[in-house]
C-alpha cells in the first residue's frame, strides 16, 4: 500500500493526512475484496524497514493502527471477517498488542473473507525465523534435515495454513517487492499500478482481477 506520503504531498498535507486516507482505503479496499469474491487479502501495513522513519511518523502509524482496531471491529466481525497477523507484532507496545489479540481472538470463528497485516513484518527474517524453527526441531531429534522439505518449510512460516497468493498488487508505480512474500510470491501474478493508494478503491481493485483472470498461469508447465 504505497504512496500516502506523496498523496499529501500533493495536497501541501502533512504526511500523517496521506496515512489517514489510506486507512480509509484500506477500509475501502477490504469492504470490495469481500463483494468481488476475494478470500483471503493481504496489506503490508508496516515492515521491518519502517522503523527507520522519523519517530513522530512511527508513532503516529501505531496510533491509526490502534484507532483502525478500536473503530472497526464491530464491523470487522459482522461482517464474516476473519482477521490474522504477520509479522513479530509483538514487538509492538503492549496495549497494542492485546488490542491485536484480542481483535483476532474475537474474529478467529468468522470464515468469509480472511484479512491478513503484514505487521512488523519482513520476508527474509521471516524465512530466518522458519529455518531457526526446522533447526531446533532437529537439534531436539523431532526431524531429520533430510526431512526438510518446501512443504514443511511453509508450515514453519508466518502464513502457515494460508494459500500463496494468487496475485501481488504494488500501488504508486513502484516496482519491486520490498521484502514482502518473497517465498509465498513465487508463482504470484504481479501488477504494478501508478494510482498512489489513497486513490485505490473498489474498482481499482476490480480492474485489477479482472486483468489477472485474463492471465495465463502456468506455474512453469507448458
Amino acid at each position: 500500500m504505497d504512496g500516502n506520503g506523496r498523496w499529501a504531498k500533493r495536497r501541501l498535507l502533512p504526511r500523517i493526512a496521506g496515512h489517514r486516507k489510506g486507512i480509509e482505503a484500506a477500509k475501502t479496499v477490504v469492504r470490495a475484496a469481500g463483494d468481488l469474491g476475494v478470500e483471503v487479502l493481504t496489506l503490508y501495513a508496516f515492515s521491518t524497514e519502517n522503523w527507520r522513519r522519523p519517530a513522530d511518523e512511527v508513532s503516529d502509524l501505531m496510533g491509526l493502527l490502534r484507532h483502525f482496531i478500536v473503530s472497526d471491529l464491530d464491523e470487522l466481525a459482522a461482517n464474516g471477517v476473519r482477521l490474522r497477523i504477520i509479522g513479530e507484532y509483538n514487538a509492538l507496545q503492549p496495549d497494542l498488542v492485546d488490542l491485536i489479540d484480542q481483535a483476532v481472538s474475537r474474529t478467529a470463528p468468522n470464515n468469509k473473507t480472511t484479512l491478513v497485516i503484514a505487521l512488523n513484518y519482513g520476508s527474509q527474517a521471516e524465512i530466518v525465523r522458519a529455518a531457526r524453527r526446522l533447526a531446533e526441531q532437529v537439534r531436539d531429534g523431532v526431524i531429520e534435515s533430510s526431512d526438510i522439505d518446501e512443504q514443511m518449510m511453509e508450515s514453519a512460516l508466518d502464513t502457515a495454513g494460508l494459500p500463496p497468493p494468487d496475485l501481488l498488487i504494488r500501488t504508486s508505480g513502484e516496482q519491486r517487492l520490498s521484502n514482502f512474500l518473497m517465498w509465498q510470491a513465487a508463482y504470484a501474478e504481479l501488477m504494478f499500478v501508478d494510482t498512489l493508494w489513497p486513490d485505490f478503491g473498489k474498482a481499482e481493485l476490480a480492474a485489477a482481477l479482472e486483468d489477472y483472470a485474463a492471465r495465463e498461469r502456468r506455474f512453469g508447465g507448458l
